[in-house]
Order: C-alpha cells, then sequence, then structure tokens
C-alpha cells in the first residue's frame, strides 16, 4: 500500500461536503469533487461513509482512480467494495495497480476472478507479480517494488545521465540508483546527488556506496521498519539469499508498516482488529467484540471467587469492604505501566534473553520504591480515616506485595506470550489485570484474616 509525503487539510468539512452531495443527488458535483481529491483521501472519505452511502460514493470515482482508491482501503473495507463490483470492472482496476499492491488485493479476490486476472495481465506485470507473490505476507519481498534503476559500476556517470533521460519518468522516491554486475549481483548504489554533482567522466564504481544497507526478501516488514527508523534510510535494495538484487523498499512503503503497527497496537489493546471497518454491520461487530468482554467476564469471575473467600471477614470489618479496590487498582496502574515499557522493548528489539535478569531486577526495586512511598501515604490516609492502626498496616503491606507482583506481572506475561507467538499487546493487558487483582484481594483480606480475625 502506498502513501503520500504531502499534508492534507482536515478531512471533516470535506466529508460534510460529501454526505451533503449524497443526499441531495448531485452526481456530478460529486465526480468533480474526486477527481481533485488525492486517491488516498477518497479511500478514507469511503471508510467514513456507513454501507449504503459507500456503495453511492463508489459509484461517483472516476474509473482512472479506482486501482489508487482500492490499494489505500483497508481489507475489511476494500471488501465491501470489491463485493459490489462487476469481474471486468474488478479485472479493469487490478490489472493497473502496482505488483506489490496487486499482490495484498489479489489474495482477496474468488480463484474465478483469480484466474480472469492473472490472464488479462501483460507478461511483464504478470512476472513482477509473481516475483512478489512468492514471498510471505508481512516480509520485505511482499513489500518491496520491483520498479528499479539499475547501472553498471564500470560505466561513466556521463552513461549514467544518458541513460536516466531516456525515461520518461522516474520511478516514486527515487533517491539512489542500485548497481550491478552483469549477473544481476548487487553491488552497492549510487545517490542520484552523486549523479548530478560528479565529474560526468567519472565511473560509478568510484563514488557509489558499496556499503550500504541491504535486506534480505524473507526479513520481517517489522524488521525493516526498525532499520529505516534507525539508519534515517529513504529506500534500501531488496536481495535475495544469493545476493542478487530484486528490489527496492521506500520510505512511504515504511511509513505505512509503521502506521499499521501503531493502529495494531493500539487497537488489539482492546481486543479489536486493526482492519475492523468503524461502519460494519452490528452483528459481526458485536460478534468480535463480545469475545473480548466475554473473556474479561471470566476474569472478573475469577477476582470475585478471591472476594468470596473472605466472605466472614468482610462481615465482620467494613473498612475491608471499603479498602480493598485500592489495592487492586494500584497494582494495575503499575503492571499496565511496566507491562507497556515491555511490549515496545520487545517491539523495538531492546530486550533480549541477556538483559532480561537486569531488567527484572530494576522493576521490582521500582515496585518495590514505590510500594513503601504509597504504602506509607495510604496507611496513614486509613489509620486517620478508621482510627485502627491494625488495618492500617495490612494494607500498606498488602500494596508492597501487589507492586511488586505488577512489576514481575508485567515483565513476564508479555516475555511468556511472545516465547508462545501471542501478540502481548492483544492479551497482556487482561492477563496483568487479572493477577493484580487476585494478588491485590488475596494479599489484603488475607492478611486482614489472619491477623485481626
Amino acid at each position: 500500500m502506498t502513501s503520500e509525503n504531502e499534508t492534507s487539510p482536515s478531512q471533516t468539512p470535506l466529508l460534510d461536503q460529501i454526505i451533503a452531495d449524497l443526499e441531495t443527488g448531485r452526481q456530478e458535483a460529486l465526480t468533480q469533487t474526486l477527481l481533485a481529491t488525492h486517491p488516498a483521501e477518497v479511500a478514507s472519505l469511503l471508510e467514513s461513509l456507513p454501507p449504503e452511502q459507500r456503495s453511492d460514493l463508489w459509484e461517483a470515482v472516476p474509473v482512472a482512480q479506482e486501482s489508487e482508491v482500492l490499494s489505500f482501503l483497508h481489507d475489511e473495507a476494500r471488501t465491501t467494495i470489491v463485493d459490489e463490483m462487476d469481474p471486468g470492472e474488478l479485472v479493469a482496476a487490478a490489472g493497473s495497480m502496482a505488483p506489490e499492491d496487486l499482490a495484498e488485493f489479489i489474495d482477496e479476490l474468488p480463484e474465478d476472478l483469480t484466474s480472469n486476472l492473472l490472464l488479462a495481465l501483460d507478461t511483464d506485470h504478470r512476472k513482477r507479480l509473481d516475483s512478489v507473490l512468492n514471498y510471505e505476507e508481512g516480509s520485505a519481498g511482499r513489500l518491496m517494488s520491483t520498479d528499479v534503476i539499475s547501472v553498471r559500476k564500470d560505466v561513466t556517470i556521463a552513461v549514467v545521465m544518458r541513460w536516466l533521460r531516456r525515461h520518461e519518468s522516474l520511478p516514486p522516491h527515487t533517491d539512489s540508483l542500485m548497481v550491478i554486475d552483469d549477473e544481476g549481483d548487487y553491488l552497492g548504489k549510487l545517490d542520484v546527488s552523486d549523479v548530478l554533482t560528479s565529474n560526468p567522466a567519472t565511473l560509478v564504481e568510484a563514488v557509489m556506496q558499496p556499503e550500504a544497507a541491504t535486506v534480505r526478501a524473507d526479513l520481517s516488514e517489522h524488521d525493516v521498519a526498525t532499520l529505516f527508523e534507525r539508519r534515517d534510510l529513504i529506500s534500501v535494495a531488496v536481495l535475495d539469499t544469493s545476493g542478487k538484487l530484486l528490489g527496492r523498499i521506500t520510505i512511504d512503503d515504511i511509513v505505512d508498516v509503521i502506521r499499521e503497527e501503531s493502529d495494531r497496537t493500539l487497537l488489539r489493546s482492546a481486543g479489536l482488529n486493526e482492519e475492523e471497518d468503524m461502519y460494519a454491520p452490528v452483528l459481526p461487530s458485536a460478534r468480535r467484540r463480545g469475545l473480548w468482554l466475554g473473556i474479561n467476564l471470566i476474569t472478573v469471575f475469577a477476582a470475585a471467587w478471591v472476594i468470596g473467600r473472605f466472605e466472614e471477614a468482610l462481615d465482620q470489618i467494613v473498612a475491608l469492604a471499603v479498602l480493598m479496590p485500592i489495592v487492586a487498582s494500584m497494582g494495575g496502574i503499575a503492571g499496565s505501566q511496566t507491562l507497556t515499557l515491555t511490549i515496545r522493548g520487545l517491539a523495538l528489539n531492546q530486550i533480549a534473553s541477556a538483559n532480561v535478569r537486569w531488567l527484572t531486577i530494576k522493576e521490582l526495586l521500582v515496585g518495590a520504591v514505590n510500594g513503601v512511598v504509597w504504602a506509607l501515604v495510604v496507611s496513614l490516609v486509613t489509620y486517620l480515616w478508621f482510627g485502627e492502626p491494625g488495618i492500617a498496616i495490612i494494607i500498606g503491606t498488602a500494596l508492597i506485595l501487589n507492586l511488586l507482583a505488577a512489576a514481575l506481572s508485567g515483565i513476564a506475561i508479555p516475555l511468556l506470550l511472545n516465547r508462545w507467538g501471542i501478540d502481548p499487546a492483544l492479551s497482556g493487558a487482561v492477563i496483568l489485570t487479572t493477577v493484580t487483582d487476585i494478588i491485590g484481594f488475596l494479599s489484603f483480606l488475607g492478611l486482614a484474616t489472619l491477623f485481626l480475625i
């Protein structure tokens, strides 16, 4: 999926205008507005409309824009559009997509349409598509563009300039040319700035960068994004296992990856799918969200069961019922802080087996310091409120224990989930909350039962 670097004004006034035109049936005005709007903005407008209005707006999208708009749509929203398109329209739109966008799109098409589409592509386009489809989704091979300008190291800058002038246009975001040998093996890159400023008689070999960063086609897109971030890259060459040049990845592709990962983390923390359509039908949306409500309900019952084991203590000392949410809540907040930092560390590849022990000890010490400080505060408030030194000491002790448990859980839970192949952003918070609730209630009510009753 491609993206643009240019900024655009707020979409809200444009959305209001589009909705007004749809409601009044001003088809010609809609078409003119869409022609003046970037395809990425058109895709955003489509995703901002309920199903019926989305269908009406799609009918107004100019045919020349359809392929680009489809490439910008998220999966679920795109599926609703594709279901309404006739086969001929689908083949025409898909046939003009870039291979990397088409590879993502073609997986969503019915098998018969896929066959027709592949037959409709010209030989060169089909070959470039096949080279992308050979790689797993989420890999550098799927992310790369095969539209690359390459040169030989033994030619002069003057020859390179003549070669570039033969092109009507350069591939988007061309900051460098790839240098290869006669066998297609990658040798380095040649910055366009060097082409423009070097002596025309200079050989490419003299000004190219043989040590420029490269990535293998099977590298994950997350790792590619990390490389771009650390080295401030604009583009990078993609190689196969033997070192042959396959394509390139540019910064606009990485911006998409970073945005999608950010959206995924935010939505999964609430148990939502990052591709979920805001205007999807009620029943599918309810079913998806209901699953995590059910999981949360189980954890709540687990905490309630622990409280139920101390019913006698709660009946005898009313202050326990008033104060027990404090311990659980403080543990939950402290644990979520550690959990967030750990998930971030995993995402940035900053956590390895060699530093886990140090990180665990550090977080336990942080939990201990905060536990002692806030235990003193809570104990003092409790004593002034109820005048019971025993309850004040017990809630302080329980608070320290729960903050230590929260710190340990905040480290251990995401590490274990990650090792088991489960996204910690998706389920870590649910598990952590259960642990801190149970430990908080168990320590506070258990200590109260042992020493006050």
